[in-house]
């Protein structure tokens, strides 16, 4: 496996991602045994597939019913969704966390350079009060490494955070402010900031916190209350080991070992092509011991340089810590 881990996080075309998702795609449908179950009662063949188009993608929502796994180790972490009083979490079992790592470090370091002389500031509010967050996982990480001293939390300390901000701006100081969307939204309607060179990353959802918005209006107003150009988002959830980051306008790329598709929402064993409506797919290689095809409850639209958009979710899925806004 360590040469399939290797072979994953050092894909540079096509050809070679192609290549990797058989390999895991072969692996998987042998050794996890609730992808193989959900495979065998498609009635597909494993042997027969021979393209990444004809992978089958394994519900997420037995993330919530099963333990989805592709290993016989014991698990190093479980991360779990957030989610409303009584609502069913989905467990994340991993089975090799530097997988995680590994990931997220290339992605962050491919999409914002070096995170050592960079200023990190987290408002996660809503993540920090619970357990089990991938997110704050990663973030504890990348606090760690960088090396500026006012790199740290903020829960509710909106004067704290304001202040901070005017000094990182004096100090024309590189700086990326990470947060939850209803946390940025309180911190905006409080303080008003022209920081034009300030990198505010949100990660989706209102938490039940507020009132959901459609993502052009969300993103003028904190374009407006921090002084940027562009608000920046994750796209990522329990179930991946992977993120697909934007720099603005809700276009969405992924690091090569991930990739997304769009099925059919009528047809959900059928792709669409690109520029239409589908239902997202998901390929995240990271996810090695886990299952790496998840058809997830979002939908979207797949651009023709294989970037994306999020456009909402299933209306009859449930509301979630992934949760993105609808458009």
């Amino acid at each position: 496996m360590t040469d399939l881990t290797q072979q994953i996080f050092s894909i540079s075309n096509t050809q070679e991602f192609e290549k990797a998702s058989l390999a895991v795609f072969k692996h998987q449908a042998e050794n996890c045994q609730v992808y193989k179950a959900y495979i065998g009662n498609l009635r597909i063949d494993p042997s027969g597939v021979s393209t990444t188009a004809q992978i089958p993608y394994l519900p997420i929502s037995f993330f919530k019913t099963h333990e989805v796994l592709s290993s016989t180790d014991q698990p190093e972490i479980t991360f779990s969704s957030s989610g409303t009083t009584g609502m069913v979490q989905s467990k994340h079992l991993v089975t090799q966390v530097n997988l995680y790592e590994q990931s997220f470090n290339k992605a962050f370091k491919q999409f914002y350079g070096d995170i050592d002389n960079t200023c990190l500031l987290a408002l996660l509010p809503s993540y920090l009060e619970r357990d089990g967050s991938s997110l704050i996982y990663m973030v504890d990480a990348l606090l760690k490494q960088s090396m500026h001293g006012d790199s740290g939390y903020f829960l509710h300390n909106h004067s704290e955070l304001y202040h901070k901000l005017q000094e990182l701006k004096s100090s024309h100081q590189k700086t990326i402010l990470i947060g939850v969307t209803y946390a940025l939204l309180d911190f905006v309607e409080e303080y008003k900031v022209d920081f034009p060179e300030l990198i505010v990353m949100e990660t989706g959802g209102m938490k039940g916190k507020r009132k959901e918005m459609v993502r052009e209006e969300l993103h003028q107003f904190l374009q407006k209350g921090f002084g940027v150009n562009a608000i920046h988002s994750e796209y990522g959830m329990t179930e991946l080991l992977s993120q697909a980051y934007s720099y603005g306008k809700g276009i969405f790329n992924c690091p090569p070992w991930m990739k997304i598709y769009l099925r059919d929402t009528n047809d959900p064993l059928s792709l669409v092509s690109n520029n239409k409506t589908g239902g997202i797919n998901i390929i995240d290689l990271a996810n090695l011991h886990s299952c790496s095809f998840i058809a997830t409850q979002d939908l979207g639209r797949l651009l023709t340089d294989g970037s994306f958009e999020v456009l909402g979710r299933f209306d009859d899925a449930d509301i979630r810590g992934c949760n993105l806004l609808v458009n």
